[in-house]
């Protein structure tokens, strides 16, 4: 009785759930909304009065960057898309053997850091491939987008296309309709939410692409995220590099407001019908096309990362593990040279400490999204569930390059902290544990926890023997998302991690860039190590959220 008296008197105001909503409050306040509230100050109050004098240095170069930074974007979505669609018809008509794997490989890519991706295709494509030598940085680049992005694209139309069914199409074909009728007439126009919200998505990802950019194109094909960080980094121009970001932010989400509104329009449109369409392949035209999706998909995923592991295993045309051995070997005998190995072990200890703190402050956001969502007239605190996934659509680049600008004064001087690099990943990696523990948590039924409060349990018993015990495979999930997350961070790491404290993609990316086959041996060396590690931590994630995870 005490705990139903409880349950009914306690304000929403002043519940356990709700006051955890200030642990990732005051973290999104410091981390997020300061350093981008920075930028905006440094852009147009450089000298505390409002200035526009930055706009005297959008020379012709500036404007061929940003003409670049978009028309790549659109053309490699437009190339993800045209590999994508017929895939994703196979795989959402045809039920075959090695399905779930195929499904799998398709989708490493997307998880592996940009730099992994960078030195894959470049050993795989670059001027030493294994498979082809290309000597165009922009079609290297165009290939990389293609590669990193198909996973998403098949995914999003995958799972629509799915879901359609094919009544509408043998009605449509009974009628007398000819196929490429249907198609164009009934299939096309239903899978038109999905084709957009996929493709914007990819878009975004394409705009804001840098390690790619930085390790494939070079100086030559900047786009806005490189020139942010050469503007900041080697040119000291603050308020253009301001500028640039300012306008990466507003663009950014402006498209994932578009994203958004296709999303739940495609939601909308989702019949009820379930997977009922699949059929095993019987002709010689559908097992062509089976089979012709099967080797797309390994010659796109696989190649890549073989020639990466291949290149990492072979030395002056021999088979030698010298570049394996020389990580942990201060090869320069240089007392400011820092081996591999200390990169590795940075990161390891990074990524944990990253862990934590985003395990801490995602759960708190559960609990209080959870919270606001059973207090349906409290509709100001449900605003908080989209303002949690901001960082998801912020670039890293301009995170870490808003950080360097703010917490760089008492009280927050956080510039040259070591702890700076860990906040920052878990920042990253924060929206990825929110939606992996979210879901959880709303699927306990509250029952359990009103028959709880009834026996007089308090809400921090609730969260520890009902909640989290029901949450345990959310919350690996969560903290493998978080954990390699932060291993392949790159775009915020460059503006944070100082040269004494390298992590595995710094790494990765000095190796690249400096000559020499040893060096060139070990950026392949520890990017293999790099994308066990990470396709490791992908599969496990993949296997505790089950067979009917769908999405990203």
């Amino acid at each position: 009785m005490d705990g139903t008296y409880a349950l009914m008197r306690s304000s929403p105001y002043t519940h356990t759930y709700f006051i955890a909503g200030l642990v990732p409050g005051v973290f999104f306040a410091l981390l997020y909304f300061y350093p981008l509230s920075g930028i905006f100050a440094k852009s147009f109050f450089p000298k505390g009065s409002i200035d526009f004098s930055f706009l005297n240095q959008v020379s012709p170069r500036m404007m061929k960057i940003i003409w670049f930074t978009f028309w790549q974007a659109a053309v490699s979505t437009g190339l993800t898309l045209a590999f994508a669609l017929p895939c994703a018809f196979v795989m959402s008509h045809y039920t075959f053997r090695g399905k779930t794997l195929l499904r799998l490989i398709a989708s490493i890519p997307f998880v592996l850091p940009a730099v992994v991706v960078g030195a894959a295709l470049d050993a795989c494509f670059g001027q030493k491939g294994m498979i082809l030598c290309l000597n165009q940085p922009l079609t290297l680049i165009f290939i990389a987008h293609v590669f990193y992005n198909f996973s998403v694209m098949l995914r999003i139309l995958t799972g629509f296309w799915t879901s359609l069914g094919t009544d509408l199409q043998e009605a449509a074909a009974c009628l007398g309709a000819k196929p490429a009728q249907v198609f164009f007439h009934i299939t096309l126009p239903l899978l038109r939410p999905a084709i957009w919200a996929g493709a914007i998505l990819v878009f975004i990802f394409c705009f804001s692409s840098f390690g790619i950019i930085l390790i494939l194109g070079g100086p030559s094909y900047s786009t806005i995220e490189s020139e942010i960080y050469r503007q900041a980094a080697h040119i000291f121009n603050l308020p253009l590099a301001s500028f640039l970001s300012l306008i990466q932010i507003l663009f950014t989400f402006g498209l994932m407001a578009m994203y958004t509104k296709f999303s739940k329009k495609a939601a909308l449109l989702t019949p009820k019908t379930g997977p009922s369409g699949l059929k095993p392949a019987r002709t010689c035209l559908e097992k062509a096309m089976v089979w012709g999706m099967a080797l797309f998909i390994l010659l796109l995923c696989l190649a890549p990362l073989l020639s990466l592991a291949l290149r990492s295993l072979i030395h002056e045309g021999q088979f030698s593990l010298i570049y394996y051995r020389t990580i942990f070997e201060n090869t320069t005998c240089s007392i400011f040279y820092i081996p591999p190995f200390n990169a590795i072990q940075f990161s390891f200890v990074f990524a944990a400490v990253a862990l934590v703190i985003a395990m801490v402050t995602g759960i708190c956001a559960a609990l209080f999204v959870y919270h606001c969502d059973q207090k349906p007239k409290h509709k100001i605190v449900a605003f908080f569930d989209p303002i949690f996934m901001l960082p998801l659509s912020t670039s890293a680049v301009t995170l870490g390059f808003g950080i360097i600008i703010t917490l760089d004064r008492p009280p927050l001087n956080l510039r040259t902290s070591v702890f700076l690099i860990p906040l920052v990943h878990a920042l990253v990696g924060f929206p990825f544990v929110l939606r992996a523990i979210l879901p959880a948590l709303r699927s306990i039924s509250p029952q359990i926890r009103e028959a709880a409060a009834l026996l007089g349990a308090s809400p921090i018993q609730v969260l520890r023997f009902i909640d989290l015990p029901l949450m345990t495979r959310a919350l690996v999930a969560a903290a493998v998302f978080a954990f390699t997350i932060s291993l392949g961070e790159f775009g915020a790491t460059i503006f944070t991690a100082s040269p004494d404290t390298p992590t595995i993609p710094l790494a990765i990316y000095r190796f690249l860039g400096q000559p020499g086959a040893l060096n060139y041996g070990q950026a392949m060396a520890i990017s293999t190590i790099l994308m066990i590690v990470t396709a490791a931590g992908y599969i496990l994630i993949e296997n505790f959220r089950g067979q009917n995870a769908q999405g990203i």
